[in-house]
């Protein structure tokens, strides 16, 4: 007997020009049938919005394929599994996927990784304990080579990525770590509860003024999740030898004509700086290095995660959009369904 299940999930029904609107997204229903041999279906129960999924919005060759209109987005989520015909995954485990923007999700058992719901909310799968966490970690470490003795300044810095590389570098021994934000309110939280030494509103003045008055001996690494202003400035501020790791670029996402470069690009040469955009998927072999770092940091209390949740399946488009114009403190999530 054929089993059929309705499922809703968001499309990208038209290619945003510039900030993205309700109107290049619909919630469509679709049916699933009986699942294949080998397959899952997954009731979701959180997913991510990420800034990387603004680029798919657009018909451009980039690291990844662009989102098809008229097509269901896609993203990391987190979900409970309700039918199986895998002999890996039984009915009742919680797994992590790609298949976010929809309310159930069908698939090869291949294509979901097993989470431990006792070990940390799950939440955090797809914040500090997934792709977010493990791209503030390597692009600190690895990607900048960062040493303790480093000063750090790190943009977007109440974010997803930018809170945890800012207190990765704190814990892993820096001598100063600096954040920009956009509201006094996120400073505050930059410097109270995540521990960064200092930190500004970047819209109170010009970034490198601000820099260099929260930094007055120079920055050995930034860790860039803006762009534009905020890189111009870091590249002044950069001491000899100083390292950029390019993680992103949110300042310039929605814009419609291409960004001028930073002026200053001169100062590469005089200082020796090194420059190196990076995407996680090439730093795959540090997962457990990273998952043992950070488990043991939240276990210990050590580092705070911050997390921004939205609800309802529906409410997804408007929790990307607040994301990209910075209405996040920490991880974006949406709360698509109730936890088992």
């Amino acid at each position: 007997m054929t089993v059929r299940h309705n499922g809703h999930e968001i499309r990208l029904a038209s290619r945003p020009h510039g900030e993205p609107s309700s109107e290049n997204f619909e919630m469509a229903e679709f049916e699933l049938g009986d699942l294949g041999s080998g397959d899952v279906l997954v009731r979701n129960i959180f997913m991510s919005v990420d800034p990387y999924m603004r680029g798919r919005m657009n018909d451009v060759k980039s690291y990844v394929p662009p989102f098809g209109l008229g097509e269901a987005l896609q993203g990391g989520a987190v979900g409970e599994v309700i039918e199986s015909n895998a002999e890996t995954i039984k009915v009742g485990d919680v797994v992590l996927h790609n298949f976010g923007w929809r309310d159930l999700a069908a698939g090869p058992a291949k294509l979901f990784q097993k989470v431990d719901p006792s070990a940390a909310p799950l939440s955090h799968y797809l914040g500090i304990l997934g792709m977010t966490g493990l791209t503030a970690y390597a692009g600190l470490v690895e990607v900048a080579g960062f040493t303790p003795s480093d000063i750090v300044f790190v943009s977007g810095a109440a974010g997803a990525v930018g809170s945890a590389v800012g207190q990765m570098a704190r814990l892993l021994g820096a001598q100063r770590v600096i954040g920009s934000a956009g509201s006094d309110e996120k400073v505050e939280l930059l410097v109270g509860e995540l521990g960064f030494d200092a930190a500004f509103n970047y819209h109170s003045g010009r970034v490198s003024t601000l820099l260099a008055d929260a930094a007055p001996d120079g920055i050995d690494v930034y860790f860039d999740n803006v762009g534009g202003e905020h890189l111009e400035a870091a590249i002044s501020a950069l001491r000899n030898f100083g390292r950029i790791a390019a993680c992103g670029s949110v300042s310039n996402y929605n814009a419609t004509e291409p960004a001028p470069g930073p002026r200053n690009l001169g100062y590469v040469v005089g200082k020796r700086l090194t420059m190196r955009g990076f995407i996680v998927g090439d730093h795959v072999n540090l997962q457990p290095e990273f998952a043992n770092r950070v488990s043991t940091w939240i276990q210990e209390g050590a580092l705070h995660v911050s997390e921004t949740v939205i609800d309802g399946l529906e409410n997804a488009p408007d929790a990307f959009i607040g994301l990209l114009r910075g209405e996040n403190v920490g991880k974006m999530i949406v709360q698509v369904g109730e936890l088992p």
